[in-house]
């Protein structure tokens, strides 16, 4: 039986991705409340849309299955019962603590029929003008009195990559930085626990959501079937991992090395794929800030334990000791112009989607990087990118590979 997540590397051909295209959850961000949400503008949805849509049809072009998270989520759900079952686990993991107002959620929500008018509104969160609440209810207890939100939208949902992540042919379910990302995971728990097409695999989980140390898919590379990258940044603790090197090492047994990048905690570096991606056997994007003080650590199995190292060497050679490479070429974000660097790294120039060796979709805005990835030998896919950069997330962030060619 063919597994339905194998993922071994970061450029194998794609075949089967996820996406979640930008809905309603957008058009609930406002300027008070960005901080909260993780965003530092608002894009305009209709806009966002027909990007996203860009996007997706260049993948299906280049014959990519295209999936998406609303819709499997919506068909996980059968019956009432599987409705009220993913319900309450959501409402668990909202601000609203009063019995009384939780019976009234939960009843709104009921009342939604149709399974993905159900998800959608779940993803776009609900205002207190939603329902008709009793003048006599008191609910400075629940959110502040001037909050527009019983339940916040999610309007981080279109970057698919973070929630979890596919290594090999398991799932690390992560535990999100932010309160307000950390319901997304929902979504992939009842995803691939309940539908058919991974509930009857057993998916393994190399991480799970109810962990104690935060990591996100943003920071996790798959180098090779036997190398996985992991970035140390705001969004990832060193301790986490600790924690997924053994899982990965005891349960998908092709892995040996795990690379940890320390890219360090501020927003502009917040994930190892926004400064670096693979884009060909032997080539990489790289943002030039983080070129000269990068940090590296290496984990390996050993004696049925781990092994950890502080690499002392530049990353051209780490790279090629580890992927077993005569040399490698390391594209720099902008070339040597730090104003270019700054800017396309803040628009996600390193921040590429491989679609096959050698072969990947970036953002048209970033002119400088994609000169020199084209230089490089490198085939672009240039999508449009004005709406969907303000999330500030690129290609890669949109995108939950599920299967690629070894």
């Amino acid at each position: 039986m063919n597994k339905p997540i194998q993922l071994f590397s970061e450029i194998g051909r794609l075949q089967t991705v996820m996406l979640h295209r930008p809905g309603a959850e957008l058009e609930n961000l406002m300027p008070d409340y960005l901080d909260r949400l993780l965003f530092d503008d608002i894009p305009f949805l209709q806009q966002a849309q027909i990007e996203h849509d860009f996007f997706a049809e260049t993948l299906k072009k280049n014959k990519v299955e295209v999936l998406y998270l609303e819709d499997l989520a919506a068909e996980t759900l059968q019956s009432a019962e599987d409705k009220e079952v993913f319900l309450n686990s959501y409402l668990d993991e909202t601000m609203i603590h009063d019995d009384f107002m939780r019976n009234e959620v939960f009843d709104f929500f009921m009342s939604i029929k149709e399974p993905r008018a159900f998800i959608d509104h779940t993803m776009a969160g609900l205002k207190k003008n939603e329902l008709a609440l009793p003048q006599r209810l008191n609910l400075t207890s629940l959110v502040a009195e001037n909050y527009p939100f019983l339940i916040d939208p999610m309007p981080n949902l279109y970057f698919t990559r973070d929630p979890f992540a596919t290594i090999g042919n398991s799932v690390s379910m992560n535990r999100m930085y932010a309160p307000t990302r950390r319901r997304e995971t929902l979504y992939g728990n009842q995803i691939f626990h309940h539908h058919p097409m991974f509930a009857q695999n057993k998916i393994n989980f190399l991480y799970h959501r109810d962990d104690t140390t935060r990591i996100e898919g943003g920071d996790q590379l798959v180098l090779s079937d036997k190398l996985v990258a992991i970035g140390i940044s705001q969004r990832t603790e060193v301790a986490s991992i600790e924690k997924i090197a053994q899982t990965i090492f005891d349960t998908e047994p092709s892995f040996e090395h795990i690379l940890a990048f320390n890219i360090g905690e501020e927003r502009k570096f917040m994930h190892l794929d926004t400064v670096f991606t693979m884009v060909d056997v032997d080539k990489f994007t790289i943002h030039p800030e983080i070129e000269g003080e990068l940090s590296v650590y290496s984990i390996s199995k050993y004696q049925g334990g781990v092994q950890i190292f502080e690499e002392r060497d530049t990353l051209a050679n780490i790279l090629c000791r580890y992927l077993d490479l005569p040399e490698v070429a390391l594209i720099r974000c902008g070339g040597d112009d730090l104003t270019a660097a700054a800017r396309e790294q803040w628009n996600d120039g390193s921040n590429t989607l491989a679609i096959a060796p050698g072969e990947v979709i970036v953002y048209d805005r970033n002119v400088v990087t994609n000169r020199l990835l084209k230089e490089s030998g490198v085939q672009l896919n240039e999508i449009p990118g004005s709406e969907l950069v303000r999330g500030r997330g690129g290609p890669r962030c949109m995108s939950m590979p599920f299967i690629r060619e070894k």
